[in-house]
Formats: C-alpha cells, sequence, structure tokens
C-alpha cells in the first residue's frame, strides 16, 4: 500500500514534450496523472494532443493505468489551453441566457475538445455563488448570485461534459462565493450558518452531484458552521470531507484538492502536515504545481508517514479504488478528431451564448439602437487586458473590441489604456474626447478599481455622448451611476465583442438578463429586451 502513495498525486511539469524527470517518475512510481496549464504546457492543439498520447503510451509501457489528465477549461476569463480552443463566453454569461439546454451544449463542446486533445478531467463548473460582488476571485467565473439559476446551470455543464467522456470537477466545495480574500494568498473565512448553506452555497454542488458530478474540488477556506473552527480549511477538515461529503451528500466519486501551493494552505517544510490531515480526512487527489522540489518533498513526506503509522491502510483503501475506477471510466469513449477543436459549430454556439448574453442595463438617453451619419467619429476606450487573479489567461486575449465596432461603422479610434488607467492618460483622453461624436467606454471590474472609476466619470462630465460596457464583472455602473447607457458583456472575449458590437447597432437584439443584483440600482434579472428595445433594420 506504501507504494501506491503515488496515485493521489495529481502532478504538473514545464515542458511540451515529457520530461525526462517526469519519464523516469513514472517508470519508477505509480501517478494519478498531470494538469496541464499554458504557458507550461500549451502551444497548439496539435501539440497538446501529441503531449497527452506521449504521457499515456509511457505510463502504459511502465504497466500504470490509464492517466487522469486534467485542465481548467471553465471558458470566460479561465482558458487553460489557449485561443486555438472555442473560447466561450463563460459561466456568468451562460447565467444571463437562462437557457439551461445552452448551457448542456457548451458543456458538451467543451467536452469534445477536451477529449480530442487527450484531456479526459476538467477542473469545472465553478459552483461558487457570486453573493460578494467585491470577492476578488470569483466573480464572472460564477453563474451569477442566484442559487436555483446557478444550480441548474451547473448540473447542465456536468451532464453536457460527462455524455462527451471527460469528468467533471465542481469547485470549491462547499462555495466561497462570500470570499472576502483570494485564497491563493490568504485564507477566506466563509461564516455562515448551516441553515444558510443548505439554502444558497451547496445548492449547486447538490444539484451537479444528482447530475452525476465525478469530481468535487475542495476549497480552502474555513467554514465553522461545517467544521467548527475559524482556522481549518475546508480542505482538512474530515468533518467536511467525509462526514458531509460521503455520508451527508452521498458522493461517492472523487474528492480532489485545490491547488496545493495557496496561501490558505501551508508552505514549506510544514506543507506535508496538511498534507497528511488532507489523507486522513479522506481526500482522494492532491492538486500539486509543477515544483520538483515539492513534489519529491510530498511524496517522501506521505511514504514516511504510513510508515509512521499516520496514514494507515484504511485512509487508503476506499481512496484507491476510487481512483482507479475514474482511471477506467475515462478510457471509456473513442477519442474524437482533432477537427472538432474551434470547429465551425462550436464557434457557432460561443457565437450564440454571447448574442443572447449581452444585457442593455440602461437605455435612458435613448442613444440605441446606434443611428450615426456616415462621418460620426467613435473612440473606443479600455484597459488592457491582464490576469486580475491566478485563476485568469485575460492577458492572452488582444482587445477586439473597437475592430468589432469598426465592422458596423468606418470612423473608429481605439484607446488602450493602462491597468488601472493613469492620471496622465484620463487627463489626456479627457482632452481628446472632444473630438468625438460618440465614446464607448470598456471597463474590466471597474467597481474595485477607483482609477477606471475616475476614468469614466470624467469622460460622463463631458458633453460627449457616451455608453458605457461593463466587459467583465457587472457590477461597474455601481461606481459610475451617471452613466446614461449602460451594457453588459460578462466576457472581453472576440465573440462577445462582436455581439456587443451588433446589439449597439441594432443588428442583433439584446437578450441578456442580469444574473445578479446591482447594488441599489437593478434587480436580479433586469434587462432592456423585447418592445423596451426596438431593434431596427
Amino acid at each position: 500500500m506504501k507504494d501506491d502513495l503515488g496515485f493521489k498525486l495529481m502532478l504538473a511539469f514545464e515542458g511540451f514534450e515529457v520530461p525526462q524527470r517526469i519519464r523516469e517518475w513514472l517508470a519508477e512510481r505509480p501517478s494519478a496523472g498531470f494538469t496541464l496549464f499554458r504557458p507550461l504546457n500549451v502551444q497548439t492543439p496539435a501539440q497538446v494532443r501529441a503531449l497527452t498520447a506521449e504521457l499515456q503510451t509511457i505510463a502504459k509501457q511502465a504497466n500504470q493505468p490509464p492517466l487522469i489528465i486534467a485542465t481548467d477549461q471553465e471558458g470566460g476569463q479561465l482558458n487553460a489551453l489557449g485561443e486555438e480552443t472555442t473560447l466561450f463566453p463563460g459561466n456568468m454569461a451562460l447565467g444571463a441566457t437562462r437557457d439551461v439546454a445552452l448551457a448542456r451544449q457548451v458543456g458538451q463542446a467543451i467536452g469534445r475538445e477536451l477529449a480530442a486533445l487527450g484531456v479526459n478531467v476538467n477542473y469545472a463548473p465553478n459552483c461558487d455563488i457570486n453573493t460578494n460582488p467585491h470577492n476578488p476571485a470569483c466573480g464572472i467565473r460564477a453563474f451569477g448570485d442566484d442559487p436555483a439559476l446557478a444550480a441548474e446551470m451547473a448540473a447542465a455543464l456536468v451532464a453536457g461534459m460527462q455524455a462527451e467522456g471527460v469528468a467533471a470537477t465542481i469547485k470549491h466545495f462547499p462555495g466561497k462565493g462570500e470570499a472576502k480574500v483570494d485564497s491563493h494568498y490568504a485564507m477566506p473565512l466563509i461564516d455562515h450558518s448551516r441553515e444558510r448553506l443548505d439554502a444558497v452555497e451547496l445548492r449547486p454542488f447538490r444539484a451537479a452531484i444528482q447530475a452525476g458530478a465525478k469530481l468535487v474540488m475542495t476549497g480552502h477556506f474555513a467554514i465553522p458552521a461545517l467544521t467548527g473552527s475559524t482556522e481549518l480549511p475546508a480542505t482538512l477538515s474530515r468533518a467536511v470531507m467525509r462526514d458531509f461529503v460521503r455520508d451527508e451528500l452521498g458522493f461517492d466519486g472523487i474528492v480532489i484538492t485545490d491547488a496545493l501551493d495557496m496561501g490558505a494552505i501551508s508552505q514549506g517544510a510544514g506543507q506535508i502536515v496538511d498534507v497528511i490531515t488532507a489523507v486522513r480526512a479522506e481526500v482522494d487527489l492532491l492538486l500539486l504545481t509543477n515544483s520538483e522540489e515539492v513534489q519529491e518533498r510530498l511524496y517522501a513526506g506521505l511514504q514516511l508517514a504510513y510508515s509512521r503509522g499516520l496514514i494507515e491502510d484504511c485512509h487508503l483503501e476506499p481512496s484507491l479504488a476510487r481512483i482507479m475506477a475514474l482511471k477506467q471510466w475515462t478510457g471509456q469513449m473513442p477519442q474524437p478528431p482533432l477537427e472538432v477543436v474551434a470547429c465551425a459549430a462550436h464557434q457557432e454556439l460561443a457565437q450564440t451564448v454571447a448574442n443572447r448574453s449581452v444585457t442593455l442595463v440602461r437605455n435612458d438617453a435613448g442613444l440605441l439602437p446606434l443611428r450615426l451619419p456616415p462621418d460620426a467619429r467613435i473612440a473606443v476606450i479600455m484597459p488592457q487586458p491582464k490576469d486580475l487573479t491566478p485563476a485568469d489567461t485575460s492577458s492572452f486575449i488582444t482587445p477586439t473590441l473597437a475592430t468589432a465596432v469598426r465592422a458596423h461603422h468606418p470612423l473608429v479610434d481605439e484607446f488602450i489604456t493602462s491597468h488601472p488607467p493613469t492620471e496622465n492618460e484620463i487627463a489626456s483622453l479627457r482632452e481628446k474626447a472632444a473630438g468625438y461624436d460618440l465614446l464607448i467606454v470598456g471597463t474590466l471590474s471597474a467597481s474595485m478599481d477607483e482609477m477606471q472609476a475616475e476614468l469614466v466619470n470624467m469622460l460622463l462630465e463631458t458633453a460627449v455622448p457616451t455608453i458605457t460596457v461593463a466587459l467583465r464583472t457587472p457590477y461597474d455602473l455601481t461606481v459610475y451611476p451617471n452613466s446614461q447607457t449602460h451594457v453588459c458583456t460578462y466576457s472581453i472575449l472576440p465573440a462577445s465583442m462582436h455581439a456587443l458590437a451588433a446589439a449597439l447597432f441594432g443588428k442583433i437584439p439584446f437578450e441578456g438578463r442580469l444574473p445578479v443584483q446591482l447594488g441599489e440600482l437593478y434587480e436580479f434579472g433586469h434587462g432592456l429586451v423585447g418592445e423596451q428595445y426596438p431593434v431596427g433594420q
């Protein structure tokens, strides 16, 4: 049993081909599998498919069972396999469509593409409910702030992905939407009553488990209503991982930790204590980063813990059986051809989600739909996208808002500011604004960025007609409430920019509805649609 401890480790590595040290590990020791993430492992779809095939071949030659190969392909702000896959607008955009059948189709498409690349586990969907608008790590990764909506959408995505042979992972159990700090840096405290957890945070997890989710990912946060402690992360609590997940919820699949390099978990020499605690709590898989030193230290530490009786067979036998069952399940379906990745049907589906999610929140100035003379000049302004959290790939996205607007009107100038914009940039744009007939100003989570808010409020003081667009979290209107024309896209991805531009010019209707409440301004479900917003020809 001691030699099987490697089956509990999800490893990672840097390389577009299998490094020699990983070849040696697989030849000498068991492994659960690997997590792939760009820029560590991803160049092109063909390269990823070759990499996963090589990993499985090496494991087979070592007489190991099939490897679990996982990634974070959530859509929206987190697409771990690159821009050459289909870039779906993400969970909150799906929440704005209110279409459960559409969510299932997206799950199927994501699953089909991952399977074609040789990836058999997706660390998605995110089941956190964004009840705290200032949550630094959740935001558009959530479906919204409504438990019923999140439950329906999560179950649909799970069913869709797993229909294509890719195991879904529901995270971050038991729900960190209320967090005030990012668990990458510190441990959040979710101090709700058990009654509140049942009514809100746990609803999407229950629905996703009922839909057959294969994995549950733990959250590194304190939740005293379940653990009785403000200092113990849920990941390390037997009361949560065994008593609650297994006994109360009846979940018989895999429990995997969130990444163990986060600030909410002990690092350095003390990390092995938390790892042993997680194993004793009946967590199945331990999610490691690509650090060779950490991998070797934890593997050796687990073996020593077993030798000293800190980990016993009773902690391992049921867990290893679950891991082997997942490994066998992942190999049951034939691999789709590589051509399904970013195929026309999937691109069309992404565009459909984008078209149906764009939400017109306010049209008080009557600007929309736009009817501009041919010589009207438009300035499109937005910050340079960047990764606002470690669970983010936005920095890889080239801004396309101006390009999308230019498809409907020729005289468009683009201004990409720093993120956040500087005082000099704000002053310069205020001066330049007078030379334009219309401003389209996009913001990226400006509700938590005072400089973006300052820029917009400064531009709103000019006499130039202005459309503001929340390109990420929808709460931005709360920090520039004087905007008379406001739209939410929940995504900066190309499909969402095309949808936004088409809706602004009346080529498609605004169909989205807010999946969250916007402070005291607008309720959940608000959106100007149908007769409230006539679409021109």
